[in-house]
């Protein structure tokens, strides 16, 4: 079962309703007590973003890396769980999503697509790439046992602010390519009410490698990026 703290959950909610496009980001997993699928905070990355899809920055996908593992985290509790919206009534995956998922995560020994849809529908998806492999739906909770901090809509909303970029979206009409603007003549939808540090070689070795995988890296370009 994937779990949500109250803090969490309601983060995801509000980003989710500020516009009318996807948004996407990492959950980040309790620190100390080892609950990899009990999610604390939502990070949003800096991110363009449409209404069907989500693009995140390299770079700012390298600085979330380094935060994380400064703050004594590894990969796989900030690096495995994979949020993201749909701005429609549905959260099935989308033949995008799949993609994205076998091609960033395929490598992972595990990782977990979860999907939030407008309506409230949400699909949660734990993969294991070790051994057999399997793929396996799971149930998703708010855990109001967990202690959690009160909302920042203030905070939250500038980080969507920061990090989100709306494009417009580009459709094809007539074998020519037609831009629709996604937000034009649309009014707003209303909300709904933390590197190595250069001396430790084995951990800088492992944050490295963990960025190799996540951008489909050859194995020469992860020892380049060792040099």
């Amino acid at each position: 079962m994937l779990r949500f703290s109250p803090y969490a959950w309601a983060k995801l909610l509000y980003l989710r309703d500020v516009g009318d496009t996807e948004i996407g980001g990492f959950g980040v997993a309790a620190l100390t007590d080892g609950r990899l699928l009990t999610i604390e905070d939502f990070v949003l990355m800096k991110q363009a973003t449409t209404a069907v899809t989500v693009k995140f920055d390299d770079t700012a996908v390298a600085d979330y890396f380094e935060q994380q593992v400064e703050l004594g985290r590894k990969p796989e509790s900030f690096a495995r769980i994979w949020l993201h919206t749909h701005p429609a009534n549905s959260a099935t995956p989308s033949s995008t999503d799949e993609e994205t998922f076998s091609r960033v995560f395929g490598t992972c020994d595990w990782a977990v697509m979860f999907i939030l849809a407008a309506g409230g529908q949400t699909y949660c998806r734990l993969r294991f790439n070790t051994g057999p492999g399997v793929d396996v739906t799971i149930p998703v909770e708010v855990d109001y046992s967990l202690p959690f901090a009160g909302s920042d809509q203030e905070a939250w909303q500038a980080e969507y602010d920061t990090c989100v970029t709306p494009e417009p979206l580009t459709t094809f009409v007539g074998g020519r390519p037609s831009t629709l603007d996604l937000l034009e003549d649309r009014p707003p939808r209303r909300r709904r009410r933390h590197f190595a540090d250069g001396e430790d070689e084995d951990l800088q070795a492992m944050l490295m490698s963990e960025y190799a995988q996540y951008y489909g890296l050859s194995e020469e370009d992860e020892r380049t990026l060792l040099r």
